[in-house]
């Protein structure tokens, strides 16, 4: 298989780990017989520096005539003072909007080897950890209209609009059915605030609709602010957690702090055809960029589900997976996971270890 990559290597410790990822490609495309082909393209801070702006029009055009695209990192302090529309978030806003990628797909998964990294307590971590945000991506407050007014004596008042359609609903909602109709305990918890808010009511109306059409997965409602005391209080009770754009931003980032650190996290970002957007969930770290100490595990992940979701290359994307759990097991760490007995190692080095050990 040819595999042609759009490529956002970005801002901070992006290129560094975005580099790793695709070592780990390279080596799966010659134990399996594809082709990878990688074009950079500019987003973020370093597009601002080049051309002025976040997402040039060349990089969209790029984008969307790729199988997928790779995503590194971006933003950074250096950026910070800039008008909101300048800012280099702006480009991931942009890339999934254009690429019209509706669904965020963040696995939070607790390793065996890195248990002792959980912030939980001993007897809430050996239950294990083992779930999968869906969140919606392209609508709700983060892309509702948004603006300031005079509010007369008292004074300036900003407002950001949400809103929710039932087709959005429905086609975030179908994603983690689908989902959970693929995991073993095939369980789908819907996150709202159908008490306050009027488009939690409608969120919560659909997806009971579109349960029906599921009856072999098991459903529950659960309030925003009750699902994050349970991501602390008992995580292991989640297996596919499904919610609108910002509950899932906060959510997510939760989740990924209870399995020890947040650089081994990968995701996607889906939409209606098999072209998705794949990157580590964490940020660019600038602090440490260039210092060959930034963990590429969740880069690496994030490949592998590009395998996975976007290609159908299931044998290929175990393997992956495999190889990341027998070097963790191995006890090879980055400074980010490193514990007591375990072997440090840079990045350059953890991404050469897990292509050591990637086998058929």
């Amino acid at each position: 298989m040819n595999i042609n990559l759009a490529v956002v290597k970005g801002d901070g410790i992006g290129p560094e780990i975005v580099e790793e990822g695709e070592k780990v490609l390279n080596k799966i495309g010659e134990m399996y017989g594809h082709t990878f082909t990688y074009t950079d393209i500019l987003a973020g801070g370093c597009a601002i520096d080049a051309t002025g702006e976040p997402l040039p029009a060349e990089s969209v055009k790029i984008a969307k005539e790729s199988d997928s695209v790779l995503l590194g990192a971006v933003g950074g302090p250096k950026w910070d003072t800039l008008p909101g529309h300048l800012r280099p978030e702006r480009a991931l806003l942009g890339l999934r909007s254009e690429l019209g990628l509706f669904a965020n797909v963040r696995p939070a998964k607790l390793y065996d080897a890195l248990a002792d990294a959980c912030p939980l307590k001993p007897e809430i971590s050996k239950e294990g950890l083992d779930l999968v945000i869906v969140r919606e991506l392209i609508g709700g407050l983060y892309f509702g209209e948004r603006g300031r007014r005079d509010a007369g004596e008292m004074g300036e008042e900003a407002f950001d609009e949400l809103k929710y359609n039932v087709k959005e609903v429905e086609r975030i909602g179908r994603v983690a059915f689908e989902m959970a109709r693929k995991r073993d305990r095939k369980k789908v918890t819907s996150v709202d605030k159908a008490n306050v808010i009027e488009t939690s009511r409608l969120w919560r109306e659909t997806m009971h609709k579109l349960a029906q059409e599921y009856p072999d997965v098991e459903f529950e409602d659960m309030l925003v602010d009750n699902c994050a005391m349970q991501l602390v209080r008992n995580p292991g009770q989640f297996d596919v957690i499904v919610t609108e754009n910002m509950f899932g931003d906060i959510l997510s980032d939760e989740a990924s702090m209870t399995t020890g650190s947040i650089g081994m996290l990968p995701s996607s970002s889906l939409g209606e055809t098999t072209r998705g957007m794949y990157e580590p969930i964490h940020g660019s770290a600038p602090d440490i960029a260039g210092q060959n100490k930034a963990n590429p595990i969740a880069t690496i992940l994030s490949c592998a589900m590009m395998l996975r979701d976007s290609f159908n290359l299931l044998d290929e994307a175990k393997c992956i997976e495999s190889a990341v759990a027998k070097v963790l097991d191995d006890g090879f760490r980055t400074g980010d996971i490193m514990d007591e007995g375990g072997k440090l190692l840079g990045t350059k080095e953890m991404g050469d270890k897990i292509v050591s050990y990637l086998t058929k």
